[in-house]
């Protein structure tokens, strides 16, 4: 059984930073690619970052590009969202996702493992 948890979070500034983790345990985890989501208040769930088994390649939202950095540390079994110059609007709980064997998906329903999610408040 994979198990995600997502820890980092909080409460900041706008202007300010984060970085969240996503650390995985039940399985290799150098064999998933990985998701970071976020959800707000009524709106539906958004991909924000995806980075592929190696690390190799990574892939952002519009939103936040240039801002926003995933990584991985394999040897660790954790991936990482660096979250820079952050704004009101990135308020939302952030969610890591995994899938394996395949490269990662842009859209939720690709993934088949799922972290229960961390806080994350930008006050403006």
């Amino acid at each position: 059984q994979v198990v995600l948890v997502e820890s980092g979070g909080g409460l900041v500034q706008a202007g300010g930073s984060l970085r969240l983790s996503c650390a995985a345990s039940g399985a290799t985890f150098s064999n998933s690619a990985v998701g970071w989501f976020r959800q707000a208040p009524g709106k539906e769930r958004e991909r924000v970052a995806a980075i592929s088994r190696s690390g190799g390649s990574t892939d952002y939202a519009d939103s936040v590009k240039g801002r926003f950095t995933i990584s991985r540390d394999n040897a660790k079994n954790t991936v990482y969202l660096q979250m820079n110059n952050l704004k009101a609007e990135d308020t939302a709980v952030y969610y890591c996702a995994a899938r394996f064997f395949v490269s990662y998906s842009s859209v939720a329903s690709g993934y088949d493992y799922w972290g229960q999610g961390t806080q994350v408040t930008v006050s403006s």
